[in-house]
């Protein structure tokens, strides 16, 4: 199925809110990337909130680093981390004024926009594979550490659009892979 990309994006108000709602509300957006005269993109279908000195699993609960920076920048920006020495993960900056930094972990899509580029991305002919976790989807899309602090308000190589949405229950759990914070029910998914 061949779709147009809208250039519906989010606002800068959008982020500047609590992190935890921002997850929430990013259910259905469409992620998209473009490289060079490609677009990819796909509907954000789970995500996780990080936020700061009230969550020990959030990269910003100690202090900011050189790695963690962006965290603590302007909100509607793009925070890409690598993790395990090999996969990169993507993020966008949404914090209300109450914290001094957040990160939406963008952890799941559904592929909509240049699936046969993901497929050779992430050379695979599965499509329900290609987009299933925060490392196959950056790798589907190409997102890499030169991501890292892009404006998804104005950039024109990744940026989020509100005009999708996906009809399903939103399932709340606790955040994946973490040992701390693990009380907090930050994770959303919608159930189709």
């Amino acid at each position: 199925m061949k779709s147009k990309v809208s250039k519906m994006r989010l606002s800068r108000e959008f982020y500047a809110r609590n992190t935890v709602k921002v997850a929430k509300d990013l259910l259905g957006k469409t992620l998209v990337c473009k490289i060079g005269k490609k677009t990819i993109s796909g509907v954000i279908t789970e995500t996780e909130a990080y936020r700061h000195s009230d969550d020990p699993a959030s990269h910003a609960f100690r202090s900011m680093t050189e790695r963690n920076k962006a965290m603590f920048g302007e909100v509607g920006h793009a925070y890409v981390y690598f993790t395990y020495g090999m996969y990169y993960c993507v993020n966008a900056v949404a914090k209300s004024k109450n914290f001094q930094a957040g990160a939406v972990l963008i952890r799941s899509l559904e592929p909509k926009d240049g699936i046969d580029a993901m497929r050779y991305n992430r050379k695979t002919d599965n499509i329900s594979n290609l987009t299933n976790g925060p490392a196959k989807l950056t790798i589907a899309l190409g997102i890499t550490k030169t991501h890292y602090g892009e404006d998804l308000v104005n950039s024109p190589h990744l940026y989020i659009t509100d005009e999708d949405s996906i009809n399903g229950k939103i399932r709340v759990s606790a955040r994946i892979g973490i040992k701390q914070g693990t009380e907090k029910l930050w994770n959303f998914k919608i159930k189709v």
